[in-house]
């Protein structure tokens, strides 16, 4: 499975990228907001630290505004991928952009029939929100699992299951189970997947005897 993270803290993105470990950065406008840039400045910055994929979201909610901001985010770097969300319009730009050969991730999937649609639109990747499923008490990866069953009955469909709105380490294990391509993490959410209380008591031990023989490496 592949590691997005979700966020456009780009020296947040900037250290995690150093592990060789991201594969990708997926953005919202409420990530921009937050980062307090300009849009086209941060997705340019954070495309010069990550060779793969960097969701860019069009704010437009009608087709011709979503292809003219389309064009835009993607003249910013290759590696750029439009974000639409999974209305009619945005299935229709997201056929139309992918077209014109650019990559393509649709966002907000509640439902599988929904990801059906995004797939025979021709999305590169499809972002199923399991974690907002959860909050209203449903079961956020069992839609992802749905979504595996009916991308893997036709060959003709290559749309990657992009796990979406992941909240903790669980979540992640649980979308790599259900047979997700990729999931988008937050930075402490990815950061937390080293972690084990037994790693630590171990580590600790390891050092305790290792002081006790004197010695240096080097």
């Amino acid at each position: 499975m592949k590691f997005f993270v979700d966020t456009a803290d780009v020296a947040e993105i900037r250290d995690l990228a150093e592990t060789g470990l991201l594969d990708g950065v997926t953005t919202n406008p409420s990530l921009i907001a937050k980062s307090g840039g300009a849009i086209r400045d941060v997705i340019a910055e954070i495309c010069a630290v990550v060779d793969g994929p960097v969701s860019a979201e069009v704010a437009a909610t009608d087709f011709d505004g979503m292809m003219k901001e389309g064009e835009v985010l993607a003249a910013i770097a290759d590696n750029v991928t439009i974000k639409v969300p999974l209305t009619w319009e945005g299935l229709r730009a997201c056929r139309a952009l992918t077209r014109k050969g650019h990559m393509v991730n649709v966002t907000l999937c509640f439902s599988a029939n929904q990801a059906l649609l995004a797939a025979k639109a021709g999305a590169t990747f499809i972002s199923p929100f399991a974690g907002r499923l959860d909050d209203i008490g449903s079961d956020g990866m069992e839609l992802i699992r749905e979504i595996r069953v009916i991308y893997d009955n036709y060959d003709g469909l290559s749309t990657e299951i992009l796990a979406a709105s992941i909240r903790t380490p669980l979540h992640v294990k649980q979308a790599a189970m259900a047979g997700a391509d990729v999931a988008t993490v937050p930075p402490a959410v990815l950061k937390k997947l080293t972690q084990h209380p037994l790693t630590d008591k171990g580590l600790a031990a390891f050092l305790a005897d290792w002081e006790k023989t004197g010695q240096s490496i080097v």
